[in-house]
């Protein structure tokens, strides 16, 4: 197999965006635009990869450069077409010979197969691999010419097409395919003799053409090459992303009762036998284990919940949050940074945070985790076994020792030992009678004051 090298468009203006953030900085999924493209390439095995951009992008290149370093950042200036912004890479890939897939920063589903797919035709000796889809309304798309042996005859523009082209339906997607050496020979060639005065990258099919070399078209599903140039389409892409998040892992063995009100991640795992209730967001980092349940109205970042735990209703877990195996973490309870231990629960409202909970505890409504001191986070340890009473407020940093108990209502600064009973509240005091004489004292008062 050849070396492979991506080179990612993503000079574009986005103005339609209407966002001071670049275009290819919205998110999908969780996840820039930018960022799928990249993992796309990586996923593919491209060992190197090189994003064209404006030169005003200044906060586009700082997140390039810190994925991919300084040399993957290529200027377009000033911007002059497709074939232009490729040209840009050149200098960035000099030395390189083996195979580039032209990719976008602003088309974040494309399958990693697709790609394989044109990756494997320049294998085979084809010498120009176009990705395309057919299209529900072909429209301004350009249309993919083929002939009867399934080879790529021309790219034309709708506006240049005949009524015969226009009724094909098998459209560009921009992908490209072509090994390094032909792709920038093949762009030296292309010149700007059309109505834009622009360079474009589908010219150098008919290049290639030219030269003898075989030209063939990757299909793929129309969703699949979204590009997003509004907030409209970025939600278009979101959801088309979410419905087929949901149905892999439908297909998995995960059960959703109401699957249209379950959010997702690009990285979110979710294993076989888990069971997700209406309402349920996960933001990155998530990772829940076989058997979990995760109830209504959750929402997880960042998290681990092991075999068996159930989570919510009305859950939150920050990143860090690391739920043991059979462990209840039940509804308005917030937990952050803190490993609760196998079968260990906190069943409502809580905050944990900055903590580790040993197996077994129980942790009662109302338990607060006193983490922050308006400078730095402290930790809480409680122990296995232990309990904690409602209302209670754990000032870290403390321990709280195993099997120990913490009378309802304490506010615990110092360490429990093991087994022991802790109270940290003021004593009860009980005055006879004094309620009777306190009404009778105010009546007369509020006498007074009508009179």
């Amino acid at each position: 197999m050849s070396e492979r090298a991506a080179i990612i468009l993503a000079a574009g203006q986005g103005t339609r965006m209407k966002s001071s953030l670049p275009k290819v900085l919205h998110p999908v999924g969780g996840q820039s635009m930018i960022d799928w493209s990249i993992q796309l390439a990586r996923r593919v095995g491209c060992e190197k990869i090189i994003t064209v951009v404006s030169p005003n992008s200044d906060a586009l290149k700082s997140h390039v450069t810190a994925a991919l370093g300084d040399s993957a950042i290529a200027i377009q200036d000033p911007p002059l077409g497709t074939g232009h912004a490729v040209r840009a890479a050149e200098a960035a890939l000099s030395g390189f010979t083996g195979d580039v897939i032209v990719l976008y920063g602003d088309t974040p589903l494309i399958p990693s197969t697709a790609v394989e797919a044109l990756f494997g035709e320049l294998e085979q000796g084809t010498g120009v691999g176009v990705l395309g889809f057919h299209a529900r309304e072909p429209g301004a798309y350009g249309r993919l010419v083929t002939n009867g042996n399934d080879e790529l005859e021309a790219i034309v523009e709708a506006k240049d097409a005949s009524p015969e082209q226009l009724k094909i339906d098998i459209c560009n997607s921009g992908v490209m395919a072509v090994r390094s050496d032909r792709l920038f020979r093949l762009l030296s060639r292309v010149t700007n003799d059309n109505k834009k005065g622009e360079y474009y990258l589908t010219d150098i099919v008919g290049l290639a053409r030219d030269e003898g070399a075989t030209c063939k078209v990757v299909t793929c599903q129309e969703a699949d090459v979204m590009g997003v140039n509004s907030r409209v389409e970025l939600a278009v892409a979101e959801a088309a992303f979410q419905s087929r998040r949901r149905q892999e892992l439908l297909e998995s063995g995960v059960t959703m009762t109401a699957p249209d009100t379950v959010f997702l991640a690009h990285d979110t795992i979710i294993e076989n036998d888990v069971v997700i209730e209406p309402h349920v967001v996960f933001a990155p980092g998530v990772h829940v284990r076989s058997g979990a349940v995760i109830r209504a109205f959750s929402h997880l970042e960042g998290a681990i919940v092991d075999e068996g735990a159930q989570i919510g209703p009305y859950a939150r877990l920050r990143p860090g949050a690391r739920i043991g195996e059979g462990a209840r973490i039940g509804n308005f309870v917030e937990v952050k940074k803190t490993r609760v231990g196998k079968g260990a629960k906190a069943n409502h409202l809580a905050y944990l945070g900055d903590g580790e909970v040993g197996a077994n505890a129980n942790l009662g409504a109302g338990t607060i985790f006193c983490n922050y001191d308006g400078f730095l986070k402290y930790t809480t340890r409680i122990g296995e076994g232990a309990f904690v009473g409602s209302n209670s407020a754990l000032v870290a940093p403390v321990s709280i020792g195993k099997g120990a108990y913490v009378g309802s209502g304490s506010v615990i600064t110092e360490d429990v030992s093991a087994d022991a009973l802790a109270i940290g509240r003021g004593r009860q005091v009980e005055k006879a009678g004094w309620a009777a004489h306190f009404r009778v004292e105010m009546a007369e008062k509020k006498k007074q004051t009508q009179t």
